[in-house]
């Protein structure tokens, strides 16, 4: 045990000043993840300096709430506080990182997933002392902020910067090919691409039946016919040389069986096919993910809930930072001999693997 004389008591002092941040910066992200989810920041930022009676009315909001809210987003640096008019208004600066308008670059949208995984701790903390793992079901709003997030790391690029990763792909899409999502959630992404190549015809499958109503829903709703999803388990999709195109947007470590899957991709894939992943840009050992701007929220999320629900289905549990080396290995099992891996600059949290047998 090391002694009270063995410490030394600036370093002590820093790492206590460290937490202090910490503390407010949880704080604050939930109180961010509140703001976006009521429209606040929109309206603060649409309104210009303003009372917090005048911001409340122009959310629609409790001005007793909102008031308490700006208190907080004022002392941490978020909002600026005129103490002499009253007023409260949001820098410029900060509304290109905090409002809907600022898309794909609203950072609001992410801090949700800190409530999200919050509500399951209890759950957590007993997997810590008994192992196992907290599924799918238990996470309520996942999907709904999930497909709120990949609508900007996923949507906003999709046609322009990552379907061009793959040379002669769009000319592909445009003559008409048969292309498959993996865990397509809410199909936003299939239900975009089938919209702008109605020559070709798009599919989905995941194991969520909520997440499978919501994007049919969608599809009808836009009258699309070239597109269709399905609850499907992915691990044993039963698909043999039926598509041209496969992707996976931040699913295939989430899975029980990752190895299955990809095995059942490589199968369900023409003999001229393609693979097109999305996964997270992270190493797969530890000391090389340190300096990385989002390790700590990687590992995070990973034991609040992509090693959790995997580990609930008796599953691998490789976690959110099961890292490029790993992805390798596992595509080359597969049977993917060709993978390059690209990166974009709109998304600093994923790697994009383009793979062929």
């Amino acid at each position: 045990m090391p002694t009270t004389a063995a410490l030394d008591p600036v370093r002590s002092e820093q790492f206590a000043e460290t937490l202090l941040g910490h503390l407010n910066g949880a704080g604050l992200t939930l109180m961010m993840s509140i703001g976006h989810r009521t429209g606040l920041f929109d309206a603060l930022h649409a309104g210009g300096a303003q009372t917090h009676e005048q911001l409340a009315a122009r959310a629609d909001r409790n001005p007793r709430y909102v008031r308490e809210w700006l208190g907080a987003l004022v002392t941490g640096g978020v909002v600026a506080f005129d103490a002499q008019e009253d007023t409260y208004h949001l820098p410029a600066e900060h509304a290109a990182w905090l409002t809907r308008e600022a898309s794909p670059q609203n950072m609001a949208v992410t801090m949700q997933f800190v409530s999200v995984l919050g509500a399951v701790e209890d759950k957590i903390v007993a997997c810590f002392e008994n192992g196992g793992g907290v599924p799918y079901e238990a996470f309520e709003r996942f999907h709904e902020v999930m497909a709120e997030e990949s609508g900007q790391t996923t949507l906003a690029g999709l046609e322009d910067a990552i379907v061009p990763l793959v040379p002669g792909l769009v000319e592909r899409l445009e003559q008409g090919i048969d292309v498959l999502d993996v865990g397509c959630g809410a199909g936003r992404a299939m239900i975009q691409l089938a919209a702008a190549f109605p020559n070709s015809r798009f599919a989905g499958f995941d194991i969520s039946e909520e997440a499978i109503g919501r994007a049919n829903a969608e599809a009808a709703a836009k009258g699309l016919t070239n597109v269709g999803f399905e609850v499907r388990d992915v691990t044993d999709m039963g698909v043999a040389a039926g598509y041209d195109l496969i992707t996976a947007f931040d699913a295939i470590h989430d899975q029980a069986r990752p190895d299955r899957v990809l095995d059942g991709i490589r199968a369900a894939l023409r003999p001229d096919g393609v693979f097109l992943m999305q996964d997270i840009r992270a190493s797969s050992h530890l000391e090389k993910n340190v300096g990385h701007p989002l390790a700590p929220f990687f590992y995070t999320i990973s034991t609040m809930h992509c090693m959790t629900v995997s580990l609930a289905a008796d599953g691998m549990g490789l976690g959110t930072c099961w890292g490029e080396e790993t992805a390798r290995a596992m595509l080359a099992e597969a049977g993917f001999r060709r993978v390059e891996v690209a990166t974009l600059e709109h998304d600093i949290q994923n790697n994009y693997y383009v793979c062929r047998p």
